[in-house]
């Protein structure tokens, strides 16, 4: 195995777990006092959330754009309690959405009117908030912006489509994109709220 997959497979756990079972912070005890110093009291989640709602601000990627592609980004420590609360909950909305554990997934925004071979036979392709799969069928109700919506160099929507291309979808991956959808949309609307309230 090369040296860049396997910097391409590291995994960082939150806990490193010994034989018994039990487990220890994967943290930096120096950062965690830091924190501290602001925070007062904290788990190691509330750091993963804080984090992850760093990493998902327009401000932020575009401040350290360089840092971020070099791999080694830098993370703000928060000015006061009150923003590292306020972060800490939406990076915690962000990842329920990521993990699709969150209740937003329970009430779907789009649709998919017609009935045909349920096979993406086509290049899928948006149309005034229409995504179709073949000449008869596609997903309705689609924001543009959700079609867009990059995650780190790609675009999900697009993405999922064209890695079933000439598959015939089963409910479940009609479920699925549908609820991939939401997450789109709604990590737009936290990304929005994590630059009202970061300061850079």
């Amino acid at each position: 195995m090369s040296t860049k997959s396997k910097e391409a497979n590291q995994v960082f756990p939150l806990y490193i777990y010994d034989i018994d079972g039990n487990k220890t912070p994967n943290l930096n005890p120096q950062i965690v006092k830091k924190l501290e110093e602001t925070t007062k009291s904290l788990l190691p989640e509330d750091i993963l959330h804080y984090v992850y709602a760093i990493l998902y601000s327009g401000k932020y990627r575009a401040k350290y754009v360089n840092f971020l592609k070099s791999g080694f980004p830098i993370i703000p420590f928060p000015k006061d309690s009150e923003q590292f609360v306020k972060l800490t909950k939406l990076g915690e909305l962000l990842t329920q959405l990521h993990l699709f554990n969150s209740n937003k997934l329970n009430s779907l925004i789009t649709t998919f009117p017609n009935s045909g071979s349920d096979t993406i036979e086509i290049e899928p392709k948006y149309d005034h908030g229409k995504v179709f799969i073949n000449d008869q069928q596609y997903f309705g109700n689609i924001q543009e912006s959700a079609w867009n919506f990059y995650i780190g160099g790609y675009q999900p929507a697009q993405r999922w489509l064209m890695d079933h291309k000439n598959l015939q979808l089963s409910d479940e991956d009609f479920l699925h994109y549908q609820k991939l959808i939401i997450v789109l949309v709604e990590t737009e609307k936290i990304m929005h709220e994590i630059d009202k309230i970061l300061e850079l």
